[in-house]
């Protein structure tokens, strides 16, 4: 045990709060029950403040969306010098911002639906007849599909932009894959392995997601080995491009006979015993327990920072 007295940062200010409440108390139970000396930390106000004051020796991050997953949380962490589970500054940044992900994923070779960038201030139109529904309409950064959705017909489109809009200062319209929907576990540069999701509803919400009953799960997915082999290089060279670190999950759409298309890369994945990288690691012999140990003991320290709290002048 490298850690021995730790903080679990969970709860927050996003839209994903009621699921970061349910991952950090199921990893606060993990770690409680490995020996560690665990410090529950809400993360509202003062929060650099109360990291102080309970003389953690490194932070679990079981954050979710804005002020969490997005690298503010991290860049705190990184001034006080504190190691922290999960990516660095800029590997959250990136994943959790689409736009920016997705431009960097397609130059590299990666397929990445098609996509347009609205602000405030953009048409409520579509640009061409090359866009026609149905289309999805989701914030540019946020997670756990809060403000996604699916519109099927131009009408529709306009309350789906302020809706994602209503969660991120960019919204994104992408083409609709139509396919398999499928998850690639990954920890420390290694695939744990991949679950495909089979959504009760016709569109994989927040409901299909978080709602008892709302999808099925198959390990591994119903799909053709080399399809389910390109999805882990590509899980993984996604990881790899955007240095991220620690435990990550990619997601993917897989259209029948063709190669897998990215649709996002969670740096900060659901822990919850019922959550998608848990079960992935579950089948691959690793318990619940073990992964969230695993991941605590990964925590680094991404930049040592110039300064100290004492004044040599």
């Amino acid at each position: 045990m490298r850690f021995k007295r730790v903080g679990v940062l969970f709860g927050g200010m996003s839209a994903e709060r009621h699921v970061s409440i349910e991952s950090g108390n199921a990893v606060i139970a993990a770690l409680g029950a490995r020996g560690y000396d665990v410090v529950a930390i809400d993360a509202q106000d003062d929060l650099d403040r109360r990291l102080r004051a309970a003389e953690v020796e490194a932070v679990y991050i079981a954050l979710h969306g804005r002020l969490g997953e997005d690298g503010t949380v991290q860049g705190m962490l990184d001034v006080m010098g504190m190691p922290y589970t999960g990516s660095s500054v800029l590997s959250s940044a990136v994943a959790m911002d689409k736009s920016v992900s997705n431009a960097l994923l397609a130059a590299s070779g990666i397929p990445v639906p098609k996509c347009l960038v609205l602000t405030e201030d953009s048409p409520r139109s579509l640009p061409s007849s090359d866009w026609q529904p149905p289309i999805v309409v989701k914030p540019a950064t946020g997670g756990s599909s809060v403000g996604v959705s699916l519109v099927k017909r131009i009408g529709a489109l306009d309350t789906a932009i302020k809706t994602a809009l209503g969660h991120s200062h960019r919204a994104i319209i992408e083409e609709h894959v139509v396919g398999t929907e499928i998850t690639v576990g990954i920890l420390d540069d290694r695939i744990l392995g991949s679950l495909e999701v089979e959504p009760n509803r016709e569109f994989y919400n927040y409901s299909a997601k978080y709602a008892p009953g709302g999808s099925n799960h198959h390990i591994p997915p119903r799909l053709p080995e080399q399809q389910i082999a390109d999805a882990h290089d590509l899980g993984l060279m996604a990881y790899q491009l955007l240095q991220c670190t620690g435990a990550a999950r990619v997601d993917f759409m897989v259209p029948k006979n063709a190669r897998p298309v990215l649709l996002e890369v969670n740096t900060i994945p659901g822990m919850t015993q019922n959550s998608l990288l848990p079960e992935i690691a579950r089948a691959a012999g690793l318990s619940f327990e073990d992964l969230v140990v695993e991941i605590m003991e990964s925590a680094t320290r991404h930049t040592r920072p110039a300064w100290t709290s004492q004044n040599p002048g």
